[in-house]
């Protein structure tokens, strides 16, 4: 029996996918769909953003943003829609009108259980491959931040689980204090 080819899913054929509340990426040419995250998914979200924006952007080191903007990597037609990124000043150039084209200076996935085994493989895979500087995988279940760092060549990631210090090639922006980033609801 002869095996049929089936096409490979770009990142331009993931944005044409329903405006439908759901993330659709596109990464060795398949097409991985992801569910709206959950109130604790966001809730880490929104306080890891503001830390961010107190030690990233508001001094003026680059640019915070979040889900849903695409980042596209042109050379391999492969895009995805991280939960949070960082754009340093001086890469500006890959910030478009339509999202980011190219690799930001740090990538930060939450893991969800839908999504933890494709995080800690294939994205991790791709953004190594694509250039990110720095990937966080953030484990709001163990309350924890593995940094992959691979702008220093680190073969294995670092966790941590108290005070994460944010550290970017040559930026030493601060500590983000995570039994801040991980409290409960109010």
């Amino acid at each position: 029996m002869e095996r049929m080819a089936t096409a490979r899913i770009t990142w331009q054929d993931a944005l044409l996918m329903p405006e439908d509340g759901k993330r659709y990426e596109a990464i060795d040419g398949e097409l991985y769909v992801t569910p709206a995250p959950s109130r604790r998914h966001q809730r880490v979200t929104v306080n890891l953003v503001a830390a961010f924006l107190r030690l990233l952007d508001d001094p003026g080191h680059g640019w915070v943003y979040t889900a849903p903007i695409g980042v596209e990597f042109p050379d391999t037609e492969e895009g995805v829609q991280p939960d949070i990124i960082f754009v340093s000043k001086a890469r500006s150039e890959i910030l478009v009108e339509d999202g980011i084209r190219g690799a930001p200076d740090l990538v930060v996935e939450i893991l969800s259980p839908s999504t933890a085994q494709r995080d800690r493989t294939i994205k991790r895979k791709l953004y190594q491959r694509q250039g990110v500087a720095q990937y966080w995988l953030v484990d709001p279940d163990t309350e924890s931040v593995e940094v992959c760092d691979f702008a220093a060549s680190a073969t294995e990631p670092t966790r941590f689980t108290d005070q994460l210090p944010v550290r970017l090639g040559d930026l030493e922006a601060g500590e983000i204090d995570l039994t801040h980033i991980f409290q409960p609801e109010r």
